[in-house]
């Protein structure tokens, strides 16, 4: 699992083995650590929400999608779902949720486990 934060923005996106343990699990996250302190960050399968929502605590972002979200984003070619939340103040979080596909340009990293890119299959 990837996550971008740039600003007020946070993106995760999942690999095709990571929707697999979060189809079975309703639950994933992933760690960076510091020496003796760690930042997490997850995502959860929720029947409380209604749309995306985020908190943040204990050094760990949790990524809420309602269950209905999730199944429709495991089980079909949706890319995935973005949300604004409100956080206060007249601030705006942007939330995204995707799948991850394989980049376009020459990487080095292995992507064999990403979604293809539909813009590779154009001819």
């Amino acid at each position: 699992m990837t996550i971008r934060i740039k600003g007020n923005s946070i993106r995760y996106r999942l690999t095709r083995p990571e929707i697999k343990i979060f189809e079975e699990e309703g639950y994933l996250e992933e760690h960076a650590e510091f020496g003796k302190t760690a930042f997490t960050y997850a995502l959860q399968k929720s029947l409380d929400e209604k749309n995306l929502f985020a908190e943040f605590s204990e050094n760990k972002i949790l990524l809420k999608i309602p269950h209905n979200m999730a199944d429709e984003w495991i089980k079909t070619e949706r890319v995935g779902f973005s949300h604004q939340l409100t956080v206060g103040d007249g601030k705006i979080l942007s939330l995204l949720i995707e799948k991850d596909f394989k980049c376009l340009d020459k990487v080095t990293e292995d992507q064999t486990d990403h979604y293809e890119n539909p813009l590779s299959m154009k001819g």
